[in-house]
């Protein structure tokens, strides 16, 4: 059972950050590199891939703007009621709709909040730019900020499981792959590897690649 108020923040943001990255790798094959012109949240496209990993972004936000699991799972509420009006979240908006939306919501949940200029510096885009993501996400959510105690709180239990079932498909998906291996250098001659080999030599593996979104 997830604990809104004694559940470590990083924990929170591990786990969030996990879901985003897959549903951001997920929405990159699918959608076109540009939204449409007509689209509210053509703000917050950015012209260029970020360099920085969405799980690096919120750990930076997370320690120069602390703020509660509060502000983090209503980034998710956020999210879903978003995408009624067309949101598709990718990796050319992640960043931008990520330090928008928990400014904002930082701002309707916490006493005590930033100013614009740090969380702009925190994020890495000038205040102007960010000035304009808070009023056009305000815009998009209608200004409809209030989430209940309750709905964050299952947010939050549906995160932990989502992220516990990944877990651990990603640790079955390791042993499979570990025993391919052994069965590749146990049962079969030495040999070269052509591109298509069956049974590549030992590489860095991105265990994410492949799983699929929770419904």
């Amino acid at each position: 059972m997830y604990d809104l108020a004694r559940h470590p923040p990083a924990s929170t943001v591990n786990m969030m950050a996990s879901l985003l990255e897959r549903i951001t790798k997920s929405n990159d094959k699918r959608l076109a590199k540009f939204p449409k012109r007509a689209s509210p949240f053509l703000p917050f496209h950015g012209q260029a891939l970020p360099t920085i990993s969405i799980h690096a972004y919120l750990g930076r936000i997370l320690k120069y703007c602390p703020c509660a699991n509060e502000v983090f799972l209503a980034l998710l509420v956020y999210f879903d009621r978003l995408t009624a009006s067309g949101l598709r979240i990718n990796s050319y908006n992640i960043h931008r709709l990520v330090i928008a939306g928990i400014m904002v919501a930082t701002k309707y949940f916490s006493d005590v909040f930033y100013t614009n200029t740090r969380y702009a510096k925190v994020g890495g885009i000038p205040v102007s730019e960010l000035n304009a993501l808070e009023l056009a996400f305000l815009h998009a959510t209608d200004y409809s900020l209030h989430i209940s105690v309750q709905v964050l709180s299952t947010y939050g239990n549906q995160l932990q499981d989502h992220f516990i079932r990944d877990q651990e498909r990603i640790r079955l998906n390791t042993i499979k792959f570990d025993a391919s291996l052994a069965n590749c250098s146990t049962h079969q001659p030495p040999r070269s590897f052509s591109k298509f080999d069956p049974c590549p030599p030992p590489h860095r593996h991105s265990w994410h690649a492949g799983l699929s979104i929770p419904s």
